[in-house]
C-alpha cells in the first residue's frame, strides 16, 4: 500500500528534488533534535500546496514533520530557488522527450511571454531557446505580431479574420485549459495567503512542477 508521503511525492519526483535540495547543515556541536527527512518534509509542503490548509492545519496523524518544520524548511528552500530549478529540471525532462509544447493564450502579451519563454532541453542537440511552432486564433491576428515572429525566425499558426474558421485551432485549446485546471487544483493558490512574493511565487512553482510531472509520469 503506498503512504501518503510516496502519493504526493512519487520516487521519480523524489530523485529529480535530490538533485537540487541542499546539503543538510551539520552540527559541530552535536546533540539538537533529529532533523526529520526531506523527503517527508516535501511531502508536507506538496500537502499544503494542493490542500490550501495552513501550515497549523497540517494533519500530525499523517505527517510526522510539524506545520513549524514544513514551514522553516519551505523557507530555506525558497531562499535558494529550489522550487524554480525543480520547474526547470521537470520541464527539461518533457522536453527531452518532445512532449513540451507553448501555447499563446494572453492576446494582450504575446510577444513579452514569447521572450519569457526559458530554454528548454529538446529532444536532441543544444536547448530549444524559443518556440517551435506557437498557434493562436484570430485574437492573436495582427501584422506586427507575425513580423515579429518571423524576423526571430519562428514559425506560427496565426487564424485570419474573415478567411479562416478558429475552429481548426480549437484542438490546441485544451492544453491551456488543462493548465489553468491544473493551477486552480493547487488551493493554496485561490488566496494569497503569503504576504512575501517570493513564497507565493514558490506555491505557483511547486504547482507548476506538479502539472509537468502528471505528464512527464504518463
Amino acid at each position: 500500500m503506498v503512504g501518503i508521503v510516496e502519493r504526493l511525492v512519487p520516487d521519480e519526483l523524489w530523485d529529480l528534488f535530490q538533485r537540487l535540495v541542499p546539503e543538510t547543515p551539520s552540527r559541530p556541536q552535536g546533540g539538537g533534535r533529529r532533523r526529520h527527512g526531506d523527503w517527508e518534509v516535501l511531502a508536507a509542503i506538496v500537502f499544503v500546496a494542493t490542500s490550501g490548509c495552513t501550515r497549523q492545519q497540517l494533519p500530525s496523524a499523517s505527517f510526522e514533520p510539524s506545520g513549524a518544520t514544513a514551514h522553516r524548511r519551505f523557507s530555506e528552500w525558497t531562499k535558494a530557488r529550489v522550487w524554480a530549478k525543480l520547474h526547470r529540471l521537470v520541464r527539461d525532462e518533457l522536453g527531452s522527450r518532445g512532449e513540451l509544447d507553448a501555447n499563446l493564450h494572453d492576446g494582450q502579451a504575446p510577444i513579452p511571454l514569447v521572450k519569457g519563454t526559458p530554454p528548454i532541453q529538446s529532444r536532441r542537440g543544444p536547448r530549444r531557446r524559443k518556440p517551435g511552432k506557437p498557434k493562436g486564433d484570430k485574437g492573436y491576428d495582427y501584422s506586427h505580431l507575425r513580423r515579429w515572429l518571423c524576423e526571430r525566425g519562428i514559425a506560427h499558426r496565426i487564424a485570419r479574420r474573415g478567411i479562416e474558421s478558429s475552429q481548426r485551432l480549437c484542438r490546441h485549446r485544451w492544453t491551456v485549459e488543462r493548465t489553468m485546471a491544473g493551477l486552480a487544483g493547487c488551493r493554496r493558490l485561490h488566496r494569497r495567503y503569503e504576504r512575501k512574493a517570493d513564497r507565493f511565487l514558490a506555491f505557483a512553482s511547486i504547482a507548476c512542477t506538479l502539472i509537468c510531472y502528471r505528464r512527464l509520469a504518463c
